[in-house]
């Protein structure tokens, strides 16, 4: 049968609506695609530094679409008087969460959420009794008691669970797991350090407040009450009289900074230096702060003489 033109443009135009109508549905499914492209963006939790790190990326362990940053350094240390960064501001872009130790350890806080008013903060610090150190601040080494670092855990992971609904059961599960690791750690200290019979202690900086409390220690005296400002003469022969009448055997330093006052202490009294580590530094790794609360434990019971 022949065909007239009438059936060529019929056949033109059902072309054309086959085409039209896979370009729509093509370009449909790109929009969908990324429209669940931006669902799947990774919710970003940033920490101010090395502890609280350490605690958010346990809470968050094996979380698909949380990621957990630090804002500064490992290598950073303490925040007295740090500045911070251009680059630490980059490092918060696209956070949704802010986690600080509190306690007035960030005082660039400010400054931060001036520059990014929309970042959630969840403070460690919440609802802990804060020891004052020997000017009147508030000592904001709270991590370093394990104790209050647990409580500090349940304080990121029920604030988390707050702001993000959404991951709500797993942070609580991950934080419940932690928790019992960190419980163990805590009786394993308790049991070598409840019975030691030298309590007096030296400590390099006013990192174990916190610590000394828990375990019923004294420190009868601080070599650098911030670190890097050296002692003067005078403070120093303090310190000294100090050793000799309490008849301690040993002065701790700490890894992350020179112990060049302590060695001084050390070569006039005949005291040893051993090192206790506040935690502050250390690797990427999950059971870092065990590790190294498992090593001061070490450190310790030589230099007090703890049970095994």
């Amino acid at each position: 049968m022949r065909k007239g033109p009438w059936f060529k443009g019929a056949l033109l135009a059902l072309s054309l609506f086959v085409l039209s109508s896979a370009l729509l549905a093509g370009g449909c499914k790109q929009q969908a695609t990324a429209v669940q492209a931006g669902r799947s963006k990774p919710t970003v939790i940033a920490a101010s530094f090395y502890p609280v790190y350490i605690m958010a990326k346990n809470i968050a362990r094996d979380i698909p679409d949380v990621q957990v940053i630090n804002m500064t350094r490992p290598t950073t240390g303490c925040l007295h008087d740090y500045q911070v960064t251009t680059d630490d501001l980059k490092n918060l872009e696209g956070a949704s969460f802010f986690v600080i130790n509190g306690a007035g350890m960030e005082s660039f806080l400010d400054k931060v959420t001036a520059q990014m008013p929309n970042l959630k903060l969840i403070d460690a610090s919440k609802g802990i009794a804060l020891i004052k150190n020997e000017g009147g601040d508030d000592n904001p080494h709270i991590w370093v008691s394990v104790s209050l670092a647990m409580q500090q855990v349940a304080n990121i992971s029920e604030q988390l669970a707050a702001l993000d609904p959404q991951h709500a059961d797993a942070y609580r599960k991950n934080a419940a797991a932690y928790l019992a690791e960190l419980q163990a750690l805590k009786d394993r200290m308790h049991q070598s350090l409840d019975g030691v019979q030298q309590r007096d202690i030296i400590t390099f900086h006013e990192a174990f407040p916190y610590f000394a409390q828990e375990f019923n220690l004294h420190i009868v005296a601080v070599v650098e009450h911030e670190p890097g400002s050296e002692p003067s003469a005078g403070e120093l022969a303090k310190t000294i009289a100090v050793v000799r009448q309490a008849g301690i055997k040993t002065v701790f330093a700490e890894p992350q900074y020179p112990a060049k006052a302590a060695d001084t202490i050390a070569r006039e009294t005949g005291a040893t230096i051993s090192y206790l580590d506040p935690a502050v530094t250390g690797p990427d790794e999950l059971d870092a702060y065990i590790k190294t609360m498992d090593q001061n434990l070490i450190v310790l019971k030589k230099a007090l003489g703890g049970q095994s």
